[in-house]
């Protein structure tokens, strides 16, 4: 996957999490507060992984261009 379509992912990520808290806030049933928390904790999952992958891809991408490299 390429950088800008990580970062598009991470973006969407962030906001769907930001959007699913807001729902939380807001739901008074125990059984809509139960189903939004699982859809929370999927998307926060999603999210960690985006920016591990991303943290990831910077750090190859630095240390790639790094001319350290090839004179070690």
């Amino acid at each position: 996957m390429h950088l800008p379509a990580l970062a598009r992912d991470l973006y969407k990520s962030q906001k769907e999490v930001e959007a699913l808290e807001v729902q939380l806030q807001g739901a008074d049933n125990v059984a809509r507060q139960e189903h939004i928390k699982d859809q929370l904790r999927q998307a926060k999952g999603e999210l960690e992984q985006l920016r591990r992958i991303m943290a990831g891809r910077k750090e190859n991408a630095v240390s790639s261009s790094s001319p350290r490299r090839f004179f070690q």
